[in-house]
């Protein structure tokens, strides 16, 4: 995922070890999501129930829920704007 290796890439220029522990932890709750779709909120500010996001603090994973198949839309830092094309 190219959200994952730029994240990787970004810490990793001062701790390349706690880049892959943030990598794994993020993955981690991807397998949350594929366990438990549902579990995480409804993204605020948008009405598309299908839209959600689990938080591995600072990051947001953001996804969306097609009947039986689930897309990773953007894994971001919570501090950045969500892109408009989601």
């Amino acid at each position: 995922m190219e959200h994952l290796a730029g994240i990787y890439d970004y810490i990793a220029v001062n701790s390349p070890a706690y880049a892959k522990r943030m990598v794994d932890k993020i993955t981690r709750r991807s397998g949350q999501i594929a366990d438990m779709p549902h579990s995480g909120r409804k993204l605020p500010g948008y009405k598309a129930d299908d839209v959600r996001e689990l938080i591995e603090y600072p990051y947001r994973v953001i996804y969306r829920i097609k009947s039986a198949r689930l897309t990773h839309l953007a894994v971001l830092h919570g501090a950045r704007q969500l892109p408009g094309d989601i």
